[in-house]
């Protein structure tokens, strides 16, 4: 009953943060909100207590949210920009562990390099979650989303490997950089594979079960939630790695869908259930990191002493010391960067078309770098002992520093990105997109015109004329419909006034109508005129009729 107990306050606290962090007078970026609504729930008052499992943290927590990014992340996009989100994922990370491991060395002698290594390996994910809370949807170019985007996604799997391989030096004194390099692309690739086969196999197992027993959609639903943890498991049970197989596994799952044959109502309950883990896991993994602050920050006096009888106050500047140095390495990385690619170009008689280094963006995408729950989880697993079963040392430092460094980046990010974001101009990426919309709208439109006309032509052979009159006027409304959304995306000012005045006149008639069927079916229900089984039919077909009309119209506006 207790740990039902505190799966339920977890649960309301997750929802109480959002609503709360919506209604305070002043802009609080949610994970914050929610690591200092955990740290309360931990103080003697509440005495809320939560031992850390950090494999099972992982398990249950990691998976699915990573296998939501994958699938939202837009595959043409990260295709395209395979090159820089590399360059962040897997070149950024052996920087930032070499940089930052010999500066953490520096700085507090009493790491060994080894250790020190470890932590700047923890703390090489990022999480590009917690930057979309801080800075609100659509205030980034859309190219420097997508970076941040797949290099959250790749670099999880990189930055824990290479702890791993740091942590096993520690423990057995022992490392060899070709025998990590080659593991690290076995782990790797073996990852991807099993995140795909398992992905493909859903999606053959899904077909056989909607030819078999029809498309139903909790059972599909059950199937889906069920994939990210498979694929995880799987990896991580023949030594793979787990984080990249849900990702493969996410990132393949757009194309299952489209050749899975399911029904619209599966797509939107299995998109609602995704969300809703996405919302519940992203908020738990903050509050669980609010819960162990308080445990953490009561024995900051021995972590003082471990690091050397220093001052308590000096832990606190290592802390703000390591979140400056990564990112002032993420800032000289994408800044190195730029000048090589631009160098490329030069090279090949491309130097006309290069524009001057923008270091305001570069300062932007190092401040992105904020840390999140792979980090917590990550260092959370510090092993207890070495092999010689003495304490594996400065654990407890290791685990303040990081914790430190998490909440600190989010500070950072929290003050300084919506300030450098105030003004920037978004002009082409808005328009590119925009086009692109415009475009996509207007072929829909012409397919579903020309369709329509076609069955039109075949159902109107051999009927009598009172029938041919109502197709030709149902065919009429439709096609009226349709013609008036390709007017919308016209070049003439004037056709798309009067197609949007259509729109507008349409979408209030639809949804007028739509509320009157809604308080009819109440009404009906009340009066015990229908029963609760056909009033939640009734009332779930008009829902998503509403859901499809504001998705539509709006969309387009």
């Amino acid at each position: 009953m207790e740990i039902v107990f505190t799966v339920l306050i977890l649960l309301l606290a997750v929802a109480v943060s959002g609503v709360v962090a919506r209604l305070m007078p002043f802009k609080l970026p949610l994970p914050l909100f929610q690591i200092a609504l955990g740290a309360v729930l931990a103080l003697p008052l509440f005495g809320l207590k939560i031992s850390f499992d950090p494999e099972l943290f992982l398990l249950l927590f990691i998976p699915p949210l990573l296998f939501t990014d994958g699938w939202r992340m837009p595959k043409r996009e990260f295709f395209r920009l395979a090159r820089p989100i590399l360059a962040l994922a897997l070149g950024l990370v052996l920087f930032t562990v070499v940089g930052v491991g010999y500066f953490i060395h520096w700085m507090i002698p009493v790491i060994s390099l080894p250790s020190a290594f470890a932590l700047a390996a923890v703390l090489s994910p990022t999480d590009a979650v917690a930057v979309s809370s801080i800075i609100g949807k659509g205030r980034l170019p859309a190219s420097m989303q997508h970076v941040l985007e797949g290099e959250a996604l790749m670099n999880d799997a990189s930055g824990l490997v290479a702890f791993k391989f740091a942590i096993a030096a520690v423990v057995t004194g022992t490392f060899s950089l070709v025998d990590a390099s080659l593991s690290f692309v076995l782990i790797a690739l073996g990852g991807i594979a099993v995140g795909l086969i398992v992905a493909w196999g859903f999606g053959l197992v899904r077909r056989k079960i909607i030819e078999w027993a029809g498309d139903e959609p909790g059972i599909q639903v059950v199937l889906l939630i069920l994939i990210p943890f498979t694929a995880y498991i799987f990896a991580e049970h023949f030594g793979l790695s787990g984080i990249l197989a849900a990702v493969a596994a996410g990132m393949l799952m757009p194309y299952i869908e489209t050749a899975g044959g399911e029904s619209a109502a599966t797509r939107m309950q299995g998109r609602s259930i995704m969300t809703m883990m996405e919302f519940i896991f992203n908020g738990m993994s903050f509050l669980l990191l609010g819960l162990q602050l308080p445990g953490i920050v009561s024995l900051a006096h021995v972590d003082a002493k471990m690091a050397g009888n220093v001052p308590v106050w000096h832990l606190f500047v290592y802390i703000l010391a390591i979140t400056v140095a990564l990112i002032v390495l993420r800032f000289v990385w994408v800044w190195i960067n730029l000048r090589m690619r631009r160098f490329a170009s030069a090279l090949r008689g491309q130097s006309g078309r290069n524009r001057k280094f923008d270091l305001r963006l570069i300062s932007i995408t190092a401040l992105s770098g904020v840390r999140g729950a792979i980090t917590l989880a990550g260092v959370m697993s510090i092993p207890l002992v070495l092999r010689e079963h003495t304490p594996f040392p400065a654990r407890d430092l290791l685990i303040f520093l990081a914790t430190g460094v998490i909440v600190c980046s989010l500070l950072f990010g929290s003050f300084l990105l919506p300030w450098m974001l105030k003004n920037l101009q978004l002009d082409a990426e808005v328009k590119r997109r925009r086009a692109e919309e415009m475009n996509a709208r207007m072929r829909l439109s012409e397919a579903a015109v020309r369709s329509i006309e076609t069955v039109q032509e075949r159902m109107g052979a051999g009927l009598d004329e009172a029938d041919l009159a109502l197709l030709t006027e149902v065919s009429g409304s439709l096609l009226a419909t349709y013609r008036m959304r390709m007017n919308a995306e016209s070049d003439s000012e004037e056709t798309q006034r009067a197609a949007n005045r259509f729109k507008q006149f349409e979408r209030e008639l639809r949804l007028e109508a739509i509320r009157a069927e809604r308080l009819e079916v109440h009404y009906l229900r009340a009066e015990q005129r229908i029963n609760d089984e056909t009033f939640l039919m009734l009332i779930n077909q008009i829902d998503m009729a509403e859901t499809w009309l504001l998705g539509s119209l709006n969309a387009s506006d």
